[in-house]
């Protein structure tokens, strides 16, 4: 598969650049590769939190407590409680 690229013009500390020629090149990859991935990182990672944002606008609290509130359920099975916890009531 082909990826149609364009060029940038990037100016970084020295510092900074130094770091990332010495990160891309333990990885395996270019300074531009690793940068390419650096960039939609950030923007992945942008996205995501907008997406959280929008739906936490939309949540509906009284629900959440009346579903966090309600009776019943079963306690975690052995090994997978939180850890720290003992037993649901640490939880309350």
């Amino acid at each position: 598969m082909t990826t149609k690229t364009s060029t940038c013009t990037l100016r970084l500390p020295v510092a900074t650049k130094a770091e990332a020629d010495r990160l891309a090149a333990a990885d395996g990859m270019s300074l531009s590769q690793f940068v390419a991935s650096a960039v939609a990182e950030k923007i992945s990672a942008m996205r995501a939190a907008s997406y959280f944002a929008e739906r936490r606008g939309r949540a509906d609290w009284a629900a959440f407590d009346r579903l966090m509130q309600r009776d019943g359920g079963k306690a975690p099975r052995d090994g997978d409680e939180m850890p720290g916890c003992r037993g649901s009531s640490d939880l309350a």
